[in-house]
């Protein structure tokens, strides 16, 4: 075990964290299908409008802990000082204990706070798992530290795996043991699926415990091995701890905010403004936030995932002072993102019904949120770019660059949505309209913030316009293709998965045509030898 946590290889390990990462994106809105034709559109209203909340305290107590962790803990490392290194971890552990505790404490009690009557209950139910959440971060920040992302990849897999079994199985026995009244029913149903998330962090602590107690010999010889006098005190540790960790929640919060600032602002002018029901507004807010943006998540989190992947060597390159290096890097990974949120975006807005009908059939929304995806898909590319320069800036050690520009987007889009609900009656579309804006605010801003800080120079036609044209060509095709197989084939599923095939193999021979990808950007890819000869087989490139 000890020689998986010697390796150097960034990029294997990090691809491994996306692999990951994927995975559990694809388990997620499986698993939102069946979960919400138990729980019902408005059951998945009280569960998005708690969870939401839920995610914005842990971004604040220990969802930055597992960067902030391995990133001290490598340090340490590196200078083979173990003993510091395990003072760290323990003192992380405390840091979690305390903060964690106090988070799931307030949640519990003063969950009325951010929700409304309903779904304030809901809420209550995730308290204990922000505490737990906490001490499984730690211990996946210990062993990336190590330099291994094996472990935190398993533990994040059979989470969502546990997540998406209880969520199910708990929401079906809490309504059965509810009444008649379908407002009851939604909420046990919702609470059954905040407990299955509660279950998922669980088994994914046990696991961290499982895996730590496996290596504790190796872990601890080293420590007791270790030859330096020296060792920080746990008040150094601490102050070095929150100078980490500080800038990465403020940027990680300010960010993620924006979903959650405006599920609550939109509950409260329904309720108190428009006169709406807890039951209506959670309804409503469901068919957004349960099914539209659930679906857009998946794009965001490949590309996220696959920039991620990139970071490292960016960071690298900037560290050692290669200026031409760290641009050429921040292209290609610019490029690899807008390869895939582009046809991404076109391909949700053409096929939104279909893939909405699949995916989440009930018929009485199933045109509201397939209007939704429609409007909404476009925003895979604003987050995509935004979320990858936000990356970039923190890596090249920028980190208030991010903070500021989410807070400017943030301004901007609240102002917005106030109006659009005070004084229109677009309701949902208001939240559509501020998601838009916020995204390519954010966008914009931080590419702005790359450019002036790297000095790099987008190629607009290889990086936006060819691939736009690429995808706008697929786009027709999968949506010509499955208008007419609707004409011979009634089945849904046999009229959208041909379509989708028929999109990735035109998008492809379109890129490879356009000359958005060259064979030297291919050759970079995962299996990208493979790749180029077969394009040269099919005489799409030279």
């Amino acid at each position: 075990m000890g020689k998986k946590f010697n390796g150097n290889n960034y990029l294997k390990q990090a691809g491994i964290l996306a692999a990951a990462g994927i995975i559990c994106r694809i388990i997620g809105i499986l698993y939102r299908s069946p979960l919400t034709t138990i729980i019902g559109d408005e059951g998945n209203g009280y569960y998005t409008s708690a969870y939401n909340i839920y995610t914005i305290v842990l971004l604040l107590s220990s969802y930055s802990i597992p960067s902030a962790v391995s990133k001290i803990i490598a340090s340490k490392l590196a200078l083979k000082e173990y003993r510091n290194a395990h003072k760290i971890f323990r003192c992380a552990l405390l840091y979690v204990s305390v903060i964690g505790g106090a988070a799931s404490i307030f949640i519990f009690f003063e969950a009325g706070l951010f929700l409304e009557g309903e779904a304030a209950i809901v809420l209550r139910v995730f308290a204990p798992t922000i505490f737990l959440s906490g001490f499984a971060g730690v211990l996946r920040g210990y062993f990336q530290a190590h330099g291994s992302m094996l472990q935190t990849s398993v533990s994040q897999i059979v989470e969502q795996i546990l997540n998406a079994v209880i969520s199910i199985f708990a929401a079906h026995m809490l309504i059965g043991m509810a009444g008649f009244d379908k407002t009851e029913q939604a909420i046990y149903g919702a609470a059954g699926s905040a407990l299955g998330t509660g279950s998922g962090v669980l088994i994914a602590l046990l696991f961290m415990l499982l895996v730590y107690w496996l290596n504790r010999d190796w872990l601890h010889d080293r420590i007791y091995g270790d030859r330096h006098r020296y060792t920080d005190s746990y008040g150094d540790i601490l102050k070095g701890m929150l100078g980490t960790v500080t800038p990465i929640i403020l940027s990680t919060f300010i960010y993620n905010f924006s979903t959650s600032f405006n599920q609550i602002v939109y509950s409260k002018v329904m309720i108190y403004v428009r006169e709406l029901t807890v039951a209506q507004t959670a309804t409503s807010y469901g068919v957004f936030s349960g099914k539209a943006m659930v679906i857009i998540n998946i794009p965001i989190a490949l590309a996220s995932s696959l920039s991620s992947a990139m970071i490292p060597t960016i960071s690298a390159s900037c560290a050692l002072g290669d200026s031409a290096a760290t641009r050429r890097k921040v292209e290609n990974a610019m490029l690899t993102t807008m390869l895939i949120a582009i046809p991404s975006a076109v391909g949700l807005g053409v096929l939104a019904k279909p893939i909405m009908q699949l995916l989440f059939p009930q018929k009485d929304t199933l045109d509201m949120a397939a209007r939704l995806l429609a409007l909404i898909a476009v925003t895979v590319v604003f987050y995509s770019l935004s979320t990858l320069s936000n990356g970039i800036l923190q890596g090249i050690g920028k980190v208030n660059l991010p903070v500021r520009n989410a807070g400017i987007a943030l301004a901007v889009q609240t102002a917005l949505l106030v109006g659009l609900l005070m004084f229109t009656e677009l309701d949902l579309y208001a939240l559509v309209i501020c998601l838009i804006v916020y995204s390519f605010v954010m966008c914009v801003l931080n590419s702005i913030s790359v450019r002036r800080c790297i000095g790099v120079k987008e190629d607009f036609v290889r990086m936006f316009l060819l691939p736009a044209i690429a995808a706008g060509v697929m786009g027709l095709c999968a949506k010509g293709a499955y208008m007419g197989l609707q004409i011979v084939v009634e089945s849904n599923v046999a009229c959208l998965v041909p379509s989708i095939v028929l999109a990735v193999v035109v998008y492809g021979v379109m890129v490879l045509k356009t000359g958005a990808v060259r064979r030297e950007e291919l050759l970079g890819f995962p299996k990208g030898k493979m790749i180029v000869k077969v394009a040269r087989k099919c005489h799409l490139l030279k």
